[in-house]
């Protein structure tokens, strides 16, 4: 269990443990343990474990949870938030599924710590609606923790997504739970300084806020000593599209694609890997050469793509490339808020020019705009937010590492 903090104690059926069975597996021990810290102790904890978030940017937790202020430090009145990210709509993303449907009261353990951490008074689990098992899981298990005096004075309530990808972005996500469209804001102030509400929030994902228990039962050395790199712990990575078992894989941090895909039955299809996204779907296409590749923020962004959710899209060598992109570029296209230029107006353009290609209609015009598109949007900062930056990241890719099926889409369209 030790090896696998996350996923150790999780049944095979998925079905989640009540209060008595987690706290006889150990359960809450790491909330008695926090009870006896000062919030820095905590923060100083989670610094020296090396965790990073695991919601796709990578940053440091604990660097993240200083910016919080202090009870009665920040301007004017009211409470201090927390939020715990379950809104998962990355394409190839199913991680946070898991862990809100078998392990709800991890997440609540990791969220009461947390809350503790950052000075806040009332933490909101976010969860896309469809994952409807999951926000039934957890209701019930903050019912069992508030009932058994777990909670102290920690506020703490679930709140149902409509479901959209733009919604990771965490001010995003703040204004959509105010009430409005979510529409990302300008930053500075940062959500630390103003958040919900007007009031100091800190944002993290299902998978980050999972692993701060472990980190007060095992230590930060051994927490760290989890991974392979200097990115500590474990984590959750996905294996999908064409391999023969797809499913979701606790491993060390800096695991390879290469076990990841044997672990999920090799490749499928005509057997022969073509290319693989290694953080879902907007990151940029690694070939088989960059299989041993550790798998972590670090390296993953020195070789030229993005970790992400660190979920992992395998193309064989019978997928169509071109159609591929299609799909992706209609998705980003239809979950773009609209807010910025770049993704307004670029988005569904690309993503017509895409479906012309995929259906034999591409010409050379359409191919150079692609190209003028990914090189101008592809570096991050062109737009309001990052969603444009990470959908043409796989284009961007994608057109360097796939031009021949590109210019046999292309001869197609000419012969027409």
């Amino acid at each position: 269990m030790t090896d696998l903090p996350l996923t150790g104690r999780a049944r095979p059926d998925r079905r989640p443990h009540t209060l008595a069975e987690w706290r006889a597996e150990g359960g809450y021990e790491a909330v008695e343990r926090a009870r006896t810290m000062t919030p820095s102790e905590i923060i100083d904890m989670v610094e020296a474990a090396h965790l990073n978030g695991r919601g796709g940017a990578g940053f440091p937790a604990g660097r993240k949870w200083r910016f919080m202020p202090e009870r009665g430090t920040s301007p004017g009145d009211g409470p201090s938030y927390l939020i715990v990210n379950g809104d998962e709509m990355e394409p190839g993303a199913f991680k946070d599924r898991f862990l809100l449907e078998a392990m709800p009261h991890q997440v609540i353990e990791g969220a009461i710590i947390t809350a503790r951490a950052t000075h806040a008074d009332e933490a909101i689990v976010l969860i896309r609606d469809e994952y409807r098992p999951g926000i039934a899981a957890v209701e019930h298990a903050i019912h069992e923790a508030r009932t058994a005096g777990l909670l102290g004075d920690l506020t703490i309530r679930v709140h149902p997504s409509a479901g959209r990808y733009i919604v990771g972005e965490e001010t995003a996500l703040i204004t959509a739970l105010e009430g409005h469209r979510a529409v990302p804001r300008k930053r500075p102030p940062f959500p630390a300084q103003s958040g919900l509400w007007g009031r100091p929030t800190t944002v993290n994902n299902v998978e980050t806020i999972s692993l701060v228990p472990h980190i007060l039962s095992l230590g930060p050395q051994r927490f760290r000593a989890l991974s392979r790199t200097e990115e500590g712990g474990t984590k959750l990575y996905g294996v999908s599209g064409r391999v023969k078992r797809p499913g979701l894989f606790e491993a060390p941090m800096g695991t390879t694609a290469r076990e990841l895909i044997e672990r999920a039955g090799g490749v499928s299809g005509d057997g022969q890997l073509r290319a693989f996204q290694p953080g879902g779907g907007a990151s940029g296409f690694f070939g088989p050469d960059q299989l041993d590749l550790p798998l972590d923020f670090g390296h993953v962004a020195r070789a030229g793509s993005m970790f992400g959710t660190g979920m992992l899209i395998v193309l064989d060598g019978s997928a169509c490339p071109v159609g591929f992109l299609a799909r992706h570029m209609r998705f980003y296209a239809r979950e773009s808020c609209g807010w910025c230029t770049p993704c307004r107006e670029g988005l569904p353009l690309v993503a017509k020019i895409l479906d012309r290609f995929a259906e034999g209609r591409g010409r050379r015009a359409d191919l150079e705009l692609l190209q003028m598109t990914a090189a101008e949007a592809a570096p991050r900062g062109r737009s309001f937010c990052d969603l444009m930056g990470g959908a043409m990241a796989p284009l961007a890719s994608g057109l360097r590492m796939f031009a021949a099926e590109f210019e046999a889409r292309l001869a197609e369209g000419e012969r027409a």
